[in-house]
């Protein structure tokens, strides 16, 4: 018996705007019955997704009563140690709240440099150290949210993903659960949003002429659906954590896979 009809997953991208034609960025979907393939952006001039067209497209298949489970690539929220360091509540929601006040990235027209170098926004106030990683990026062995302008950081999908999830949240209110913020234990026949490492799944697949970036999102979507199937998304969903680990957990966010 799986918990989800279908399985959604997104290679990211935090390149030019939110309105920008990218090339990285990528979904694949999954169903109960069919393995994964390309889903394409809308007929429009634009020949790839949006940033904004992906959120808006999310919208709209999580409104509907068919359990889905989305796993996007990029980090959800922020090490223990900025909110320290910025004295924000430990709150998921508050911190969406005023991470896109700092960081308007889903703005019109947005750069995520264009905050980094202080044309808009207040990204100044809202800074992070490299070198602090999230427990999930310890265990994971992955590189910080703050760490930009380094190959395969996902510094800048996450500083101009993370208002999108605030977006979604604020159109679907409880009809889809972000795991883990709302809790480890996603209720039934309800729709969800994880964050993934397609590096931990993607080698268990041949290639077979995709390009990377559409080799990240079909192994995120494959992965979901045959680890719903063979019982280790159970098994993921609930990671062997202390009590300590899993409140921190609870603030920080958790990569789906990750033990």
């Amino acid at each position: 018996m799986t918990s989800f009809a279908r399985y959604v997953g997104i290679d990211y991208s935090g390149a030019e705007t939110p309105s920008s034609s990218l090339k990285g960025l990528r979904v694949y979907l999954a169903d109960g019955d069919t393995g994964a393939s390309e889903v394409s952006p809308p007929p429009s001039p634009r020949k790839y997704w949006t940033r904004r067209g992906i959120a808006e497209w999310l919208v709209e298949i999580l409104a509907e009563d068919v359990p889905t489970l989305v796993g996007i690539d990029h980090g959800f929220s922020f090490p223990l140690r900025y909110f320290e360091a910025h004295h924000l509540l430990p709150d998921w929601p508050t911190f969406l709240d005023d991470f896109q006040r700092h960081w308007p990235t889903d703005e019109a027209n947005t750069y995520v440099d264009f905050v980094r170098e202080g044309l808009c926004g207040n990204g100044g106030d809202r800074t992070g150290n490299p070198r602090w990683r999230r427990l999930t990026e310890e265990r994971a062995r992955a590189k910080s949210v703050f760490h930009f302008d380094v190959q395969g950081s996902v510094a800048k999908s996450t500083h101009s993903g993370i208002p999108w999830l605030r977006f979604i949240r604020q159109r679907l209110g409880d009809r889809v659960h972000f795991w883990p913020f709302d809790g480890w234990t996603i209720p039934k026949d309800r729709s969800a949003i994880a964050e993934v490492y397609p590096a931990l799944w993607k080698h268990a697949y041949a290639p077979e002429g995709r390009t990377p970036d559409q080799h990240d999102a079909y192994a995120i979507a494959t992965w979901l659906r045959q680890a719903d199937r063979d019982g280790r998304l159970e098994t993921a969903l609930g990671p062997a954590l202390r009590p300590a680990e899993r409140t921190v957990a609870g603030v920080e966010g958790w990569i789906l896979g990750v033990g």
